[in-house]
Order: structure tokens, then sequence, then C-alpha cells
């Protein structure tokens, strides 16, 4: 194939460039840098104060030895999967196509309505989000706990991750909601009611007509989901990780380890682990997806 034929645009490779180049700086200076540097801290015995904080030594793999062998790093291994998967793979899957199944026939007003009212849950703030989930999961007066006449109960130390996968389905869905909405809009109507005429019921209709029609929807929305459950610092500002470590997510034990206990090269060290276990879950999706395809 000639040049001229593979550069449609006519923009010659210079020019062609100078239109990446931005990107490719932004990528560069938020993306890459970020990651090479905590690759080098990763490394290193550097601490927030102290000596190691002006002259910090290389160690090595150490702190990764360290941290596969500290049973607070599998606690928070096991926690973060956990999270990632009642409340993002099942949770907010899941209400997320109920939703914008039930949503199809609505009049188009009242579907606005519902649709605006998940967004809102979504666009808030995460510390706004948390301190009004604090309000009702609160031990003194909350919400919760007057509605099932229960106003003793410290909800969040007494059930914490069911508390935070509760509070991230209720933020979280939205995103589902519009991803399957405009998943759905693009399923031929025809084949729904086909199988409706043919005796289907409404599982027969979702899984035979419907899915393999959104499977690629459902596996995109599984993936971007799962990641930003598992990287998600906001239930830090619900239980800060308490009781006991019990919802100590992996983004909370690597703050706590950076930030309170000052052992920067450390939690740099369990942070690559997080990307690497990212990138590992990122691989099994776009795998699937190619399959599909």
């Amino acid at each position: 194939m000639r040049a001229a034929d593979r550069d449609a645009a006519g923009l010659g490779p210079v020019r062609a460039f100078g239109f990446l180049a931005p990107a490719l700086v932004l990528i560069g200076v938020f993306l890459v840098f970020p990651a090479l540097w905590t690759l080098y801290i990763g490394i290193t015995d550097y601490q927030l104060t102290g000596p190691a904080a002006v002259q910090p030594q290389v160690v090595g793999a150490e702190n990764f030895r360290t941290a596969l062998a500290d049973p607070l790093f599998g606690n928070s291994v096991r926690l973060t999967a956990l999270y990632a998967l009642c409340s993002a793979v099942i949770g907010q899957n899941v209400l997320g196509f109920a939703l914008a199944w039930l949503l199809r026939p609505v009049r188009p007003g009242l579907r606005r309505a519902v649709e605006g009212l998940v967004l809102l849950a979504w666009v808030l703030p995460g510390p706004v989000v948390a301190y009004l989930w604090f309000a009702v999961l609160s031990r003194d007066g909350g919400t919760l706990g007057l509605l099932l006449d229960r106003p003793a109960t410290a909800w969040l130390v007494e059930y914490p991750m069911a508390s935070l996968v509760v509070f991230n389905i209720w933020r979280g869905t939205a995103f589902s909601l519009l991803l399957y909405t405009s998943a759905l809009a693009a399923v031929p109507p025809s084949q729904v009611e086909t199988a409706r005429l043919l005796g289907a019921n409404g599982w027969q209709t979702v899984r035979d007509a419907v899915f393999p029609h959104i499977r690629g929807h459902v596996l995109t929305n599984t993936l971007l989901i799962s990641l930003w459950t598992a990287n998600d610092f906001t239930p830090f500002l619900l239980t800060a990780g308490g009781p006991n470590h019990e919802s100590e997510v992996l983004p909370v034990l690597i703050y706590r380890q950076a930030l309170e206990s000052g052992q920067l090269g450390y939690a740099s060290a369990i942070s690559l682990l997080l990307l690497v276990g990212n990138l590992l879950v990122a691989l099994v999706y776009l795998r699937l997806l190619r399959r599909r395809a």
C-alpha cells in the first residue's frame, strides 16, 4: 500500500504527529511518569519522614515480598474482591439493567425523571455523598435506624462491608443504567415480540432475544465498573477501614500505609500490585470481548 493511500487525510507524518503531540504529552505527564515514579519508589525504603525521606535506599523486591506475606494485605485483597464483586459485578450490573429494562415502556417524561434521580447520586461529589450516607447510617439519630426502629444500631461498625456494598450500588448504578439504556435501544423490537409470541417469559426473552445483542456492552460495563470500584477511595470517608481492618480495601490500606504510617515505599509497592491486578482483570475481559468478536 502506498503512503498516500495510508494517509487518507493528507496531513503527512509531521502534521499528524503535531495533532497527536498534546495527547501524548498529557499521557506521559499524568500516566506514564507517575507509573514509573511509583515503580521507583516501590523498590526503595522511601518514608514520609526521617533519614529515608532524604536519602532512600534501593531495597529491590523487599517491599513486594513483605506485602505478599502481610496478613493486612491479604485481608485487603479479599475485601476488595468482595467489594467489587458484590457492589459492581452483581449489584450495579443487575440493578442498572433492571432499571433500563423496566423503563423501556414508560412514558418519556417519567423515564427522564427517574434517570435524573439516579444520575444525581452519580454526579454528586464523593465527600458529599459519603456525608449523606453517614447521616443515614449513623448510630446517633441516623435515618435508617429510625425507620427500622433500631436507633442505637451502629451500621458502619456492626456491618461495615454490607454498608459499603449498598452505598456503592446506590451511587454507581447510574452508569450501568445509561449504558444499558443505550444498548437496549439497539435491540430489534421484532425479536423481542417474536420471543413473547412464542411464549417466552421475561427471563427467557432477555436471555435468548436480548442478551446476544448486548453481550459486548455487558462485558464493557462490567470491566469499567469493576476497575472503578476496586480503585475507589470513598470507603475511607465512611469507615476509614475500620473497625479492626474489617472494611480496609486496598486503596484505604495504601493511604494508611503511606500517610498514616509514613511507609511510602511500601505503599507504592502495594499500589503496583493493585495495578497488576487491574491489568490482569482487564486482560480477562478483553479476551472475552475478542472471543465474542
